[in-house]
Order: C-alpha cells, then sequence, then structure tokens
C-alpha cells in the first residue's frame, strides 16, 4: 500500500515524503502516471506560481490522473500549491484556470488599507492559528487553535462553505483547510508544521488511507 507523492518539479518533496515516512506511511516520490493510478492515496505538494504548477502538471501527464484519482475516491491530499490548484481558477497572473475539483478560486491578500494600525506583509510567512469550524478524520489528533507554519501570497474561497474545516485570520479569515470525502487539502505545510504537521500527517494515514484499505 504506496503513498505517493507527486513530483512535478514543484514543492517540498523530500520534507514531505520524509514527514510522512516519519508517521509509518510508505511514501515514496514519484511522477509516473501509472504508478499514481495505482496508488493507495496520493499527495499534491506545491510551492510557486499556480499557472506554472499547472503546466508543469500537465506536460507530465498528471493533471487528468490527479482528477481521476479524486473522483475515484482514493485517499488524497493536497499542500499550499497543491490544494489551490484544486479549484476552478486562480487571479495569479490570471485568470488561470485549475483543476475544477472544488468550486471557487484562488485570490490575493489585499492590500492593507493604509491607514492601518498593523501592517501585514505579503506574501504571509510563518507560524499562524487554525480555528477549527468542524471535525475530520485527518485533524483528530490537532487542536482547536494549534499553530502550523504558512509562506503564501493567495488563498482559496471556496464557493461551498460546507467543505471548509479550518480557518485562519491574517487581515481577512480565509479557508486554511478543506475536506470532501477522502480528499483534504490545506494551505499550511504540514511538513514544516513540526509535532502539528506530524499529528495532521498521522491523521492522514490512519483515518483516511489505512481505513480506506481495509
Amino acid at each position: 500500500m504506496e503513498v505517493v507523492v507527486i513530483d512535478y518539479d514543484s514543492g517540498n518533496l523530500r520534507s514531505v515524503e520524509k514527514a510522512l515516512a516519519h508517521v509509518g506511511a510508505p511514501a515514496v516520490v514519484s511522477r509516473d502516471p501509472a504508478r499514481v493510478r495505482d496508488a493507495a492515496a496520493v499527495v499534491l505538494p506545491g510551492q510557486g506560481e499556480f499557472g506554472e504548477c499547472l503546466r508543469k502538471l500537465e506536460a507530465f501527464g498528471l493533471a487528468q490522473v490527479v482528477r481521476d484519482r479524486i473522483l475515484q475516491g482514493a485517499p488524497f491530499l493536497g499542500i499550499c500549491v497543491g490544494y489551490q490548484l484544486l479549484f476552478d481558477e486562480s487571479e495569479e497572473n490570471g485568470p488561470v484556470p485549475g483543476l475544477g475539483v472544488l468550486r471557487g478560486r484562488v485570490v490575493r491578500f489585499p492590500h492593507p488599507d493604509p491607514g492601518a494600525s498593523e501592517r501585514r506583509k505579503v506574501p504571509h510567512m510563518g507560524w499562524n492559528r487554525l480555528r477549527k469550524v468542524r471535525e475530520t478524520p485527518v485533524l483528530a489528533g490537532v487542536a482547536d487553535g494549534a499553530h502550523v507554519y504558512f509562506v503564501h501570497s493567495y488563498y482559496p474561497v471556496p464557493e461551498d462553505p460546507d467543505v471548509v474545516v479550518t480557518t485562519t485570520e491574517y487581515g481577512v479569515e480565509f479557508a486554511s483547510a478543506v475536506a470532501r470525502g477522502n480528499l483534504f487539502a490545506c494551505q499550511f505545510h504540514p511538513e514544516k508544521s513540526q509535532r502539528v504537521g506530524l499529528a495532521l500527517l498521522r491523521g492522514f494515514w490512519e483515518n483516511v488511507v489505512d481505513s480506506a484499505g481495509k
């Protein structure tokens, strides 16, 4: 039972692989479409520019494979840009169409009001708090109010509020994680979020992937 971390020249692939291995998941990094089709679970990390990430995913023949696996109900974890790519489009250098798995669009953090007492820098970089909107198996070991690590200038705005499982405040309150069926995706980086991140990855492996395989 293999967890495939998709290699499309974007993201902290080896750190994601190592973090998954730390919680007992048999993770491998691969860009082989056949291997992704056969995987027990798929992880799509990512960092960088939305459109370029999507072009690479398509160039390696992986975009449709990712869509298919999600529609088939395979356990799926999206991280950072791997979360953003799930939506209809991004305004980053766009609009640029996304994978369209989830309805909604990706927008940039607004520029702070010149008269604001607190000026927030973009990108949003560093530790910030999660507010749990609802419980989900992936977050079973993560407390409400836990801190995780972010690096991003854009964030998704889901059309369906029912998919949102955590929000985070940074000038605006945004959807920092979503879940639907066996899909879980987050704007923050579990592989950089130390104990909390490992608890999330353990929840994904034990409560979603392992359960789906039984």
